[in-house]
């Protein structure tokens, strides 16, 4: 079958995917690849239900990693003070608020290289409390041995978020304190231990169109792919190496939305930091191309959200409603 045949083929017969195939569709009209993408959307999900997630920074800064993009790296000069991690029962008081708020899921983070061993037990401990409330558990932690995914899946952990960031051949334009290499080996681990994938990228980092497809390609093609796909638009923070990037495209960002959708069409894809700076109607055109996903509160991590009382009028006012977490599992 071409190339050009192929990747418009009905969902399903690609066994693999390749950067051409993946460009076909990104390059189609406008209207033609969001028809495509939310066809596929209704064939997998209720495409009026959204899930919701709330994310917890249980321990900032100081990270040693050099990632152009984030406030928390030791090698920025951002405002952000290293802390130490937070204490249980804190996490378990913002989880209890988060499910009173509508989210089926309690996103944890760490500004880590990889979790040392002093402070495993204290994870564990979060994610045993957080699953006792009846939420899905997810924990973004750095870098993870075979032996801390084994441990953290015995805990009950459900999804570890791990990102791509960008594609391979861009990547160390991005990070050079770690390699590609060493992000799938995570992801790797954290499949063999059982827990599921939660994997994306950033958008607004300098990449190429291709660099942002070829991501994409990369995640489809895992040996099972990531069942929730974060889709990030680059929040430039002052001090970080990237603070001068240039905004995306909104046209080219709906474009890719719609790609992982027609990509990955069994994966909750999450619109996820930017979204502040989306405009109402940008995100009506991602919710249409088969985001279903998104991170409730006024902070991501050390960045702004667009908070309960923006979401809540945006989700009511397309007649969007939460996501059951029946409806996920």
């Amino acid at each position: 079958m071409p190339e050009k045949e192929a990747a418009i083929a009905p969902q399903g017969e690609l066994k693999s995917w390749t950067l051409d195939t993946a460009r076909v569709l990104y390059d189609l009209p406008f209207n033609d690849l969001l028809f495509r993408a939310h066809t596929i959307h209704r064939e997998n999900f209720d495409p009026n239900r959204v899930q919701l997630s709330k994310l917890l920074n249980i321990k900032t800064g100081g990270c040693p990693e050099d990632c152009g993009y984030c406030s928390q790296s030791s090698h920025h000069a951002s405002n952000v003070k290293a802390s130490k991690l937070i204490d249980t029962a804190e996490v378990i008081a913002e989880a209890r608020k988060a499910k009173a708020q509508g989210a089926t899921r309690y996103c944890m983070g760490a500004a880590w290289r990889s979790p040392k061993a002093r402070d495993e037990a204290a994870i564990v401990s979060m994610i045993e409390e957080v699953k006792a409330l009846g939420l899905e558990t997810c924990m973004t932690l750095g870098m993870l041995s075979p032996e801390q995914a084994r441990t953290f899946a015995e805990a009950g952990l459900d999804y570890y978020n791990h990102n791509l960031d960008t594609s391979e051949r861009f990547y160390p334009q991005v990070v050079t304190t770690r390699t590609f290499g060493d992000r799938l080996e995570t992801l790797a681990h954290v499949r063999e231990a059982g827990i599921k994938v939660c994997s994306g990228g950033i958008l607004g980092l300098g990449e190429q169109e291709d660099d942002r497809i070829d991501m994409l390609v990369t995640l489809a093609n895992l040996p099972t792919p990531p069942e929730s796909v974060p889709i990030n638009m680059l929040i430039p923070i002052p001090g970080s190496r990237l603070a001068e990037a240039k905004p995306v495209d909104s046209i080219g960002f709906v474009r890719i939305i719609a790609l992982a959708r027609l990509m990955m069409p069994q994966s909750h894809v999450r619109l996820t930091a930017g979204r502040a700076a989306m405009s109402d109607e940008m995100q009506a055109l991602c919710f249409f191309a088969g985001a279903n996903s998104i991170f409730i509160g006024d902070t991501l991590l050390t960045t702004a959200n667009p908070g309960d009382d923006r979401d809540n009028s945006l989700l009511r006012r397309l007649r969007l409603e939460p996501m059951t977490l029946e409806a996920h599992e």
